[in-house]
């Protein structure tokens, strides 16, 4: 591990750990005479240190809106600031059982010069009878790139750099079809514009510019007790995406499928594991539709995004969670991906490892502030977000 990098994760643990320590000292504030309180609670840390130390309390408002920001790490943005609102609300205020739609706006900026907004939302409709949600991102980003395939990702010899400006929407509608499962159908439209790109040869002659819009259909089971840090349940979804050749200058399909359990082990301890795979069919899939390792800061924590990437993926991760005293946790997680052309062309040699271990605060019930350093192929890297990986 590099000096760097570990002057680095020093210093996130150190804004992590600080969190409740910044808590307990408010409690100590409310806790002295009335005078002194109403000095401390003129200043302005006092109350933001108020609002974190009740951020986890429950709400009864019909929109319990929270506001969170602050500085974040990962390995493909480096060091930046980001911050948001996420609320939470209901369709039906009179049905106890329903459970509580979410909405969030976040924003971010990096020292690379990565902006990114991104929306996000999940709507229970009465009875839960339907479902619909929705991602919109947009993003200009400077991209290292070492072209297709797991030959060009393992060594630095072709590695060049590109500039994007990306538009991401995915919306869905889906229809109760049974207890905890739902169909219906969904659009995927993916804009990708690229500049400055230093070595154009590595996408075999496509464009460097690409659109992709799509529509399918989508599976989805779920029986998680809470969607955003389950302790026990279920998650299945499944996609089927058509890129038609009227609607896209590379037509092909795409089948997308996540599958993640949760049990509870020993006291506060959760065991979670987690498959994915996307396969893309057809001889016109577009470079900026390949699958990726490390799409998300949620799979392969540590590994550069898109350092890896090939037609096909298979991937899976598993993690112990243990909730500590005072809003704290902490995990331990390992996984593997495969990147492949074909299923005839898998080489089990060309699995990528994954593990590590991590540092959690719960910002609000169920919600964490996460904290991953990562072990990769290459070189270790840190996650610092929001919500669980998975």
């Amino acid at each position: 591990m590099t000096a760097t990098l570990r002057l680095k994760l020093t210093l996130l643990l150190c804004c992590l750990a600080a969190l409740p320590a910044f808590a307990e000292a408010q409690e100590d504030t409310l806790s002295s005479p009335p005078d002194t309180v109403a000095r401390a609670r003129k200043g302005v840390l006092p109350a933001v240190l108020n609002y974190f130390r009740n951020s986890n309390k429950e709400s009864d408002k019909r929109f319990d809106c929270s506001v969170v920001g602050g500085p974040y790490y990962g390995t493909t943005t480096s060091f930046g600031i980001g911050g948001g609102v996420s609320g939470l609300y209901s369709w039906d205020p009179s049905d106890s059982l329903l459970r509580r739609s979410s909405l969030s706006v976040m924003a971010m900026v990096s020292v690379k010069a990565i902006i990114a907004v991104e929306v996000r939302g999940t709507n229970y409709m009465k009875r839960d009878r339907s479902r619909w949600n929705y991602r919109l991102k947009v993003s200009n980003t400077p991209m290292d790139f070492w072209g297709i395939g797991y030959d060009h990702g393992i060594n630095d010899v072709t590695k060049g750099r590109y500039k994007q400006i990306k538009l991401q929407f995915k919306p869905d509608y889906l229809f109760r079809i049974a207890k905890d499962l739902y169909l219906g159908f969904l659009l995927n439209v993916d804009y990708t514009h690229t500049y400055e790109f230093t070595n154009p040869e590595l996408i075999g002659g496509q464009r460097e510019s690409v659109a992709a819009v799509g529509a399918g259909v989508a599976l989805n089971y779920d029986s998680r007790d809470v969607s955003t840090n389950a302790y026990r349940g279920q998650y299945l979804r499944a996609e089927q995406l058509f890129y038609p050749k009227f609607a896209n200058k590379y037509y092909f399909n795409a089948t997308d499928v996540t599958f993640s359990t949760y049990h509870p082990l020993w006291r506060s301890a959760v065991f979670a594991a987690e498959y994915h795979s996307l396969f893309n069919f057809g001889d016109n899939v577009p470079w900026t539709m390949l699958a990726l390792v490390a799409e998300t800061t949620n799979r392969m924590r540590g590994y550069y995004e898109g350092r890896y990437r090939d037609r096909n993926i298979i991937e899976a991760q598993v993690e112990i969670r243990q909730r500590l005293p005072h809003r704290l946790g902490v995990v331990a997680f390992a996984g593997a991906a495969n990147v492949f052309p074909a299923f005839d062309e898998i080489n089990m040699r060309h699995t990528l490892p994954n593990y590590g271990v991590g540092a959690r605060w719960e910002f609000k019930q169920r919600v964490n502030i996460r904290l991953d350093f990562g072990f990769t192929k290459n070189k270790p890297g840190v996650v610092f977000n929001i919500n669980e990986a998975f």
